[in-house]
């Protein structure tokens, strides 16, 4: 049974796509239903999430690319974004962005100069990220945004399952880094939200935890190690050879990666 059924696309969408031709759905997350659309006026990507907490990152994410379309980062272009308040669904219909994840593509990389340059350009496109100017339709002056996730994650303990426990949430309360600078984060920048098309980063997706936050959350879920890659302290030299300074310590990354991350 395919995730999403050509005749649960709304009208709005549909115009735009025209006739549907073919549909096609890659490995995704539980938080949407992913599917590329080969349609009568071209290639699209669309996404459908269900629920309050789904659906409402999916808005956010809409609300995010439109604030960046004036940028100059490698991101989707979105088309449409239609609310199906009767079933509680958000749909969002995107540009088809040709790639393969950056996780795929290191893990398929078999030279090891193409795949430095590949973690080399991982840390790069984080750094144009983190300097980009945060529009104001995203920019909190008078908000940390740490003080915001930690306290978000307190109400959401008590409406949902989540991977972080009350006793990881009082850790990260006790244990909290100082406050350093905030920039425009992608808030979710793992090998598996950056795609790859001819040994190049054509796109950075998957925005709806794009915020005015810490840049150093960023970093600890890029460098991550995996089987393939971020096991060596190399691949993590190159990574900030790229990114252009290291910005976080052990302590750091323990606290983002396995602290705040079980938490989104």
């Amino acid at each position: 049974m395919f995730p999403i059924a050509e005749q649960e696309i709304p009208k709005k969408l549909v115009k735009i796509i025209g006739k549907v031709e073919k549909m096609t759905f890659p490995e995704q997350g539980c938080t949407s239903n992913v599917g590329i659309i080969k349609g009568e006026n071209g290639f699209f990507v669309l996404k459908r999430s269900k629920g309050d907490r789904f659906a409402g990152w999916l808005k956010r994410e809409a609300i995010i690319l439109k604030s960046l379309s004036e940028t100059h980062l490698p991101i989707p272009v979105i088309y449409a974004f239609e609310k199906d308040f009767a079933r509680n669904e958000s749909w969002m219909l995107m540009n088809f962005i040709q790639g393969e994840t950056m996780g795929e593509a290191l893990q398929n990389e078999t030279d090891p100069e193409k795949k430095r340059s590949l973690i080399y350009q991982f840390g790069r496109v984080l750094k144009k990220i983190h300097s980009t100017k945060c529009p104001e339709g995203i920019y909190q002056t008078d908000v940390i945004w740490l003080d915001k996730i930690l306290d978000k994650a307190e109400k959401e303990l008590q409406l949902y399952e989540l991977d972080g426990t009350p006793e990881l949430l009082e850790q990260l309360k006790r244990e909290r880094p100082k406050n350093s600078g905030q920039t425009l984060i992608h808030g979710d920048f793992t090998v598996d939200n950056v795609l790859v098309h001819d040994g190049k980063i054509s796109a950075v997706i998957d925005w709806s935890g794009g915020a005015y936050g810490d840049p150093r959350f960023d970093v600890a879920l890029a460098i991550q190690p995996d089987e393939h890659f971020f096991t060596s302290e190399e691949d993590k030299k190159v990574f900030f050879e790229g990114y252009g300074e290291t910005i976080l310590n052990e302590e750091e990354y323990e606290y983002f990666a396995n602290g705040v991350y079980e938490f989104l």
